[in-house]
């Protein structure tokens, strides 16, 4: 109403005026004003700085135009709210986002320009915080004797998981010393080689008891067969990441390692710690291949125990290694037995003997695998004998092909008799028949040697019948033994380190010796192995018959002796077997009272069996002499000539050398005062000296040791001396007699 009585300024007098204090329409409007001034000053000074307003949506502005309509019109609004809340009850986050989304799309200037110059301060700003980490992992702790001692205390007492895992991060800093240099950060630093040494150590002995006392794990008995893994414990999730940091060091420790000893050390620790690698199967993979190529390539201890621990990995879990491992134990035996000497020749024996103990654990898993390697072989034999080249011929006619063919034939002679096994028998037999007749010369009866060795060890051992006399009695006829040898040979051939001959080796005299020596060792062999038999006779005739002929045309008597030998012996069993059979009452059908007729005389034993074993005691000690390259007489304890030494002698001269006047300055007159006897024993002393200097080039190590520089023994002089001056005759007996050489007496055994 106030509004409404209010009028211009015009129509007012000045009485009104001063009486309505200032109630006017214009000095209204002039206050209006002056307050909405005052308002947006204060606004303004509320209001943040440069503070972005977001713009407003749609929704948002329905609703505030909504809540106008409820200032100005509120019984319409009323009415809204009655009938359609539908209208006013609405959220806008919705609407919101979808508009903010299409905002997104569109691009946005930044609020501020980047320098050409920021990266370069962000990748500074990288570095330094880079810096800053590595500082912080550069500052390990340095490991101690006195650290050591703790650890040990405390784990022996009552060993924790704490003290565990800072145990296993020291041996982990210990493994990465051998490495060299590696980016592994590790908690520990080991500076000093006695404290690497000490936990290296500790870490061997007692870790093993340590981890059985934390996981709670019983100790197997004695007769136990079954082992108990470590992932039995319910205490096994817990420590599982420590024991699997402390196993992978060992194994990282055993690939670094060069020292035989220390080696030994660690595989005797990793055949403890078996278990613990079969609950990690990637752990225990890698720890087959270290093992293999210690047991391929190791010492002699460092082989057997590789070959232990793996034993005991594929004995408690063949179903996951067994295959693996023996495809590895193969192909590593293929590769180290291709070249072959006499200090090599006993490791791959080794290889052999070993690789088949794990053949032996499962004969179903050996099957596969010999039948794909037998085949192998095979397929090589046939390619030698359709393209008939030289590669092809080098393919077949070498050391690891041979050697393959020994490691099969000992596979299947040690598992016998097994079901599983038996089909391989013969194509193996056809296969080493064909490596004998692939070149029948005689640069290559090294060969043939070997391979009918081979047959031999597979007949006797499998009962299987196999025709090996003919490939020997070959060599008989095809050889001439009566023609005169080209050179003289100073070392004998040995016949187990080579295959091929050379010609100047067909030549020598050692070839024929060597080659007939083996004729008589494969044929008294294989005829040992069939001495039981019934059949004996019948199989040896065409045998006598060769031996027969070639003793009439052979000229040679220490040839025709040793064949002779050979004979005799034959001849006499062949007639105890027909003794024997002439008093049997059973017939020849009857194939049970044949085996245990031959049984019955095995137990009795035949003349070629005692000969035999009595010859083979001999002959074992000369095949280990010639393995070892030393000469085979060098054992035969012959008596050792003691000298006196040059400075004695010397000394000798001086103390005599005014008794007697003699123009030659160098030689000693002593001869002259010898009888005939000794002048001839002088004789035969010059005689040794020319052969110890032929021994001296084969072999350093001589059984009579003489001075080179003994000139006492050496022929009179040729010049003419002055007489000597008389003498009592004690006096010149005993300067003429001198201190007498010390000679050893034989002690030989009853065999030698």
């Amino acid at each position: 109403m106030a509004g409404k009585n209010k009028r211009k300024l015009g129509d007012l007098s000045v009485d009104e005026f001063l009486t309505s204090g200032f109630d006017f329409e214009e000095d209204g409007d002039f206050q209006d004003e002056d307050e909405s001034t005052q308002q947006e000053s204060k606004i303004k000074k509320s209001a943040p700085p440069k503070k972005s307003v977001k713009k407003q949506g749609k929704a948002s502005e329905h609703k505030d135009q909504l809540s106008e309509l409820k200032r100005k019109d509120p019984e319409f609004f009323k009415f809204l709210e009655d009938n359609d809340q539908t209208l006013l009850n609405f959220e806008d986050s919705d609407s919101d986002e979808a508009e903010d989304e299409e905002e997104r799309m569109y691009h946005k200037l930044p609020s501020q320009l980047e320098d050409a110059n920021s990266d370069d301060n962000e990748e500074k700003e990288t570095d330094k915080k880079n810096v800053k980490k590595t500082k912080k992992s550069n500052e390990t702790i340095k490991v101690t004797e006195a650290m050591i001692e703790n650890w040990r205390t405390g784990l022996t007492k009552e060993p924790t998981s704490r003290l565990f895992r800072d145990v296993t991060q020291a041996f982990k800093a210990a493994v990465a010393t051998t490495k060299g240099e590696s980016d592994e950060q590790c908690r520990y630093t080991i500076a000093e080689s006695t404290v690497f040494n000490s936990l290296i150590l500790f870490c061997i002995k007692e870790m093993h008891a340590v981890l059985n006392r934390m996981l709670n794990l019983r100790t197997p008995e004695k007769d136990q067969k079954k082992l108990i893994l470590p992932s039995s414990s319910p205490r096994w999730h817990k420590h599982q990441i420590d024991i699997k940091m402390y196993i992978a060091g060992v194994v990282q420790l055993l690939s670094s390692l060069s020292q035989s000893t220390v080696i030994d050390a660690v595989l005797r620790h990793a055949h403890q710690m078996v278990p613990f690698y079969l609950c990690l199967p990637k752990q225990c993979r890698i720890l087959v291949k270290n093992l293999i190529r210690h047991w391929s390539t190791g010492e002699e201890t460092v082989r057997v125990l590789a070959f232990l621990a793996l034993n005991k990995i594929c004995r408690h879990k063949p179903e996951s290694h067994l295959n693996n491992v023996l495809k590895q134990m193969y192909i590593a035996y293929v590769k180290n037995c291709k070249f072959t000497s006499p200090n090599a020749l006993p490791m791959i024996s080794f290889m052999q003997r070993t690789l088949t103990e794990m053949y032996s654990l499962e004969t179903q898993v050996s099957y596969q695998q010999a039948f794909v390697y037998i085949r192998q072989l095979a397929i090589h034999l046939r390619s030698a004998m359709n393209m008939k080249k030289k590669d092809t011929y080098q393919s077949v006619y070498n050391w690891q092909y041979v050697h393959c063919l020994h490691l099969w034939c000992r596979v299947l002679s040690t598992i016998h008799p097994s079901e599983v096994l038996e089909p391989l028998i013969y194509p193996l037999c056809q296969v080493i028949i064909g490596c004998i007749k692939l070149v029948p010369i005689s640069r290559y009866y090294p060969l043939r040697l070997h391979c009918t060795r081979a047959l031999i060890l597979l007949s006797a051992n499998t009962k299987t019948f196999v025709p090996v006399l003919p490939f020997l009695v070959e060599i008989l006829q095809q050889e001439d033994f009566n023609k005169k040898p080209g050179r003289i040979s100073v070392k004998p051939i040995n016949f187990a380190v080579i295959l091929k001959l050379s010609k100047t080796n067909l030549q020598e005299k050692a070839y024929k010796d060597g080659l007939l020596e083996q004729l008589y060792d494969l044929i008294l062999e294989y005829l040992h192995t069939q001495a039981c038999s019934i059949g004996f006779p019948e199989l040896a005739l065409p045998t006598i018959i060769q031996l027969k002929a070639f003793l009439k045309e052979c000229k040679v008597a220490n040839y025709c002796k040793q064949m002779r030998q050979l004979l005799e012996k034959i001849q006499e069993n062949c007639s105890y077997i027909t003794g024997r059979r002439q008093k049997a009452a059973f017939a020849v059908s009857d194939t049970e009272a044949v085996v245990a007729w031959e049984k019955q005389v095995a137990e009795e034993g035949t003349p070629l069996t005692k000969y035999y074993s009595q010859w083979k005691k001999l002959r074992e000690r000369e095949i280990q002499l010639e393995i070892s390259g030393k000469d085979r007489m060098e054992d035969l304890n012959l008596p050792e000539i003691k000298r006196k030494k040059a400075e004695e002698k010397k000394f000798a001269q001086k103390e005599f050398k005014g008794l007697f006047e003699s123009d030659s300055e160098d030689d000693s007159n002593e001869d002259l005062f010898k009888s005939k006897g000794e002048r001839a024993d002088s004789g035969d002393d010059e005689g040794l000296e020319d052969l110890s200097d032929l021994s001296d080039e084969d072999d350093d190590d001589s059984s009579v040791e003489i001075d080179d520089s003994d000139e006492d023994h050496k022929k009179p002089s040729s010049s003419k001396g002055k007489a000597p001056r008389k003498m009592l005759s004690t006096e010149l007996n005993q300067v003429a007699e001198g201190d007498d050489d010390m000679v050893e007496d034989l002690e030989l055994s009853d065999q030698d």
